[in-house]
């Protein structure tokens, strides 16, 4: 018999404290990034650590990170780790699965509408239908890590909360492991080796499941099977000992921010290609099965690149890249090479007429499943090494990367989750890719063998990273359906 009718009652009758213990976790600024936040960080930690004891998950613990002190803590930010028994007649995948407590740094300060700890619970905009396709906001809290993740990371941990009243059990008799780490928002330095030191335990694991992904709309659920790599740099081009009165030096000697914008400026041609040699190597063609499944996509969603493009300020001839590809096929199945940041020289009020030292960039690349980011990188740097300008030097820092990740899309664990999905949101969840990545999925495939599913519930204008990020209640309402149906999937 089947408990999802009793479980998805409890959901309901939960809605308004589910609601509120997200607020709760919200409230605790969890930087990860600065040393400022090192305590409100393990404050996230213990919170959630203490929610999946509450219901009554096995050897909850907190494991520390990094170099370990004289008092038993590590320099980094706690993994939370622990473990659901399950039943003795449960023959299902063992399923890990994996989110994030920690944020990213909410400035600028200025445009946010009310203090970024302060979660805000606001209505929805005049024209807010639901509907598929609809643009309008719907009620949602807005709030620093809203949606990114502990927004998503609780409609799992509210589904097990409707599990355990209705059976006693957290995952309904299902086998469950879950990680929530504490530094993916900034690079994940220590995510490798806890992995490595418990990798017996984790490969115990069949499958990840991932929620920190997006719909392709209000009520256009979606489950993301690819995600991109990322290959992390930053490149210092230096030349004179000290900074130059540019009337007395200018013409005589190089000017290191001159001859960066020219190196960094040769990454491209003419078609937006990477002008690396190997870059493209071993990149993995686009099918033609996946090519034809997003044209449809797009048809029977209306996405468009110029719809896309309006949402963030853009006219339609702004969508450019590389050629010969569509605005999804460049986003999901295509590597790309950004300039992140550049700086050098003086950039104060007025005038000061000099030439600098040395001049900085932050370069990264987005990478496609079979792309290594140690090689990228290398090449990169080789890349850079033989266009160094006369009389200068190069500092070349690796800050870090991941491998990104392509799931098969026919295994019976993906099916499972696109059951519950449809069942939950009343209709066939979408099979996408994404352009960001995220580190654990191509970690876990190259250490473990293990595959993900990214079954994710945020929204395109949930404004992820910026100011007023937000996580609109029915997404969040629908995010706990869909595992509360999944655990009923695992165990049927």
């Amino acid at each position: 018999m089947s408990h999802a009718p009793a479980v998805l009652k409890n959901l309901e009758a939960n809605d308004a404290a589910a609601i509120a213990r997200l607020v709760d976790w919200l409230k605790i600024p969890s930087i990860s990034t600065d040393p400022k936040f090192k305590a409100p960080c393990r404050e996230a930690a213990e919170w959630a650590a203490a929610q999946l004891r509450e219901l009554g998950f096995a050897s909850v613990k907190l494991v520390e990170t990094g170099t370990i002190g004289s008092d038993g803590k590590g320099s980094g930010h706690p993994v939370v780790l622990a473990t659901s028994t399950p039943a003795a007649s449960y023959k299902g995948p063992h399923v890990l699965f994996y989110g994030h407590y920690d944020v990213q740094p909410c400035d600028p300060l200025n445009l946010w509408e009310a203090d970024p700890f302060s979660p805000q619970r606001k209505p929805a905009d005049p024209g807010h239908t639901g509907k598929p396709g609809d643009d309008v906001p719907g009620e949602r809290l807005v709030a620093r890590g809203a949606v990114d993740d502990k927004g998503q990371v609780m409609t799992f941990i509210e589904a097990c909360r409707a599990w355990k009243q209705a059976t006693g059990h957290p995952t309904g008799g299902a086998a469950y492991t879950v990680l929530l780490e504490g530094e993916e928002e900034s690079g994940s330095a220590n995510l490798e080796s806890f992995v490595r030191q418990h990798e017996a335990q984790l490969r115990k694991c069949n499958v990840c499941l991932i929620s920190d992904t997006g719909m392709i709309g209000r009520n256009q659920p979606a489950i993301t099977y690819g995600v991109r790599g990322l290959a992390y740099t930053q490149v210092t081009l230096h030349a004179s000992n000290q900074d130059l009165h540019s009337g007395l030096w200018g013409g005589r000697c190089p000017n290191p921010i001159t001859e960066l914008c020219y190196v960094l400026g040769q990454l491209h041609d003419r078609d937006r290609r990477i002008t690396i040699p190997g870059f493209y190597d071993d990149v993995r063609p686009i099918s033609d099965t996946e090519r034809k499944a997003w044209q449809r996509l797009c048809t029977e969603t209306g996405l468009s690149a110029a719809g896309t493009l309006s949402k963030i300020g853009l006219p339609p001839h702004a969508d450019v890249g590389e050629s010969g590809y569509s605005f999804l096929e460049r986003e999901w199945a295509r590597p790309t090479a950004e300039i992140n940041g550049i700086w050098g020289g003086y950039t104060g009020a007025g005038a000061k007429t000099v030439i600098p030292s040395h001049a900085s960039a932050k370069v990264s690349f987005r990478l496609v499943a079979d792309q290594s980011p140690e090689k990228i990188t290398k090449l990169f740097f080789a890349w850079l090494e033989s266009r160094t300008p006369p009389g200068c030097k190069w500092q070349l820092e690796d800050l870090h990367g991941g491998y990104g990740v392509t799931t098969p899309t026919e295994s019976a664990a993906m099916q499972k989750a696109v059951r519950a999905i449809a069942k939950a949101a009343g209709r066939e969840p979408f099979l996408i890719k994404s352009g960001g990545s995220i580190p654990v999925a191509g970690m876990l495939k190259s250490l473990l063998g293990m595959d993900t599913i990214f079954m994710g519930f945020g929204l395109d204008d949930d404004r992820v990273h910026s100011p007023n990020e937000k996580f609109e209640l029915a997404c969040y309402r629908l995010g706990m359906k869909c595992h509360a149906l999944l655990i009923d999937e695992l165990v049927s």
